[in-house]
């Protein structure tokens, strides 16, 4: 299992003590011209105004699904840091990975952000949460590297002048997806190519695409899946369409029977695809849906529930449209 990745982000320096605001001002008015061993005391007395400081923000964890990185990082994040003179620390991982650190007390979060129901159902057994609430939505769509030389085949097919299944069972593609056993995006992969193999009619089109459900030669970490796209290393994966836009990755959408963003389509449609992993863990569709919780275990629970108020509010909803997350669907867990 890959370590999730940390990120932070602190607020400015607004909420400084008068004493803390006055010592660094002093220190800098009166580093200059002093010897050096002067200056150092001086420096070091002004590293400590500044841990000490930071010792008295508070901190808010969010373990988030990895997929959402750059909302939570570069828009969320540093925004409720700002409101609430907090630091925020994210940590981005698969769902599913995160649920069973979180579970197993091996890590304490103020708020989880997940997608799909199961991860908050893990929580929910271990007697972590009693309501997980829907936040955003995504849907399943190919996800292709405009530096990929087959590039041309995926405009092609984007543009319906070539079957986009065609495309990826092409020889020498290199396509990446995430482990389906901790991570829902690589169980969604296999699901949707399931799906488009009922779909199109085609039985083996998801042996002939993804191989093995663990195949070791596709499976990379979600937190770099994007990234290995942006660069080349890879042509193509199966993913969410809220991670490609918030990447400026070209898409290639995908018809509403295949990309599991129906609610509506669950029951007759969405349910008839699962499969059962190595170990016997079985993996079912399931609507594509963001929740998000405060753990019981929580260090800061208040700013863990502020957090969640911050995505169901308007100026989290803004943010999350602008990264490319359609609304909520469905009602609480």
């Amino acid at each position: 299992m890959s370590m999730p990745r940390f990120t932070g982000r602190s607020a400015p320096c607004a909420r400084w003590s008068p004493f803390a605001k006055g010592l660094v001002a002093h220190r800098v008015r009166s580093c200059s011209g002093l010897k050096p061993c002067r200056l150092l005391v001086a420096l070091a007395l002004l590293l400590c105004a500044f841990v000490a400081q930071a010792a008295d923000t508070p901190v808010v964890r969010v373990a988030y699904a990895g997929s959402m990185g750059v909302v939570m990082d570069r828009d969320l994040g540093p925004a409720f840091a700002k409101a609430h003179g907090a630091q925020y620390q994210g940590i981005g991982q698969g769902s599913y990975a995160l649920a069973r650190l979180i579970a197993g007390k091996q890590l304490v979060a103020d708020a989880f952000v997940a997608i799909t129901p199961g991860p908050m159902q893990v929580l929910k057994k271990a007697g972590l949460i009693t309501q997980a609430v829907p936040v955003a939505s995504t849907r399943m769509v190919v996800v292709y590297s405009p530096k990929s030389r087959f590039a041309a085949d995926f405009k092609a097919a984007a543009a319906g002048r070539k079957a986009w299944y065609d495309v990826l069972r092409e020889p020498g593609l290199r396509l990446g997806r995430t482990d389906p056993a901790v991570d829902p995006q690589g169980a969604n992969a296999l699901l949707t190519l399931q799906l488009a193999a009922r779909y199109y009619r085609q039985p083996k089109l998801l042996e002939e695409i993804a191989g093995e459900p663990q195949n070791p030669k596709q499976i990379f970490a979600e937190t770099s899946l994007m990234s290995r796209l942006e660069a080349g290393q890879i042509d193509a994966t199966l993913g969410y369409a809220s991670a490609a836009f918030s990447h400026h990755l070209p898409t290639i959408a995908l018809p509403a029977e295949i990309d599991l963003a129906q609610p509506a389509m669950q029951a007759d449609w969405y349910a008839k695809a699962g499969f059962v992993l190595p170990g016997g863990k079985k993996v079912e569709a399931q609507p594509l849906v963001f929740y998000a919780a405060v753990p019981a275990n929580a260090a800061k629970p208040a700013l863990g529930r502020a957090f969640v108020e911050l995505l169901q509010g308007a100026a989290g909803q803004q943010a999350l449209r602008e990264r490319g997350y359609d609304p909520p669907h469905g009602e609480a867990l």
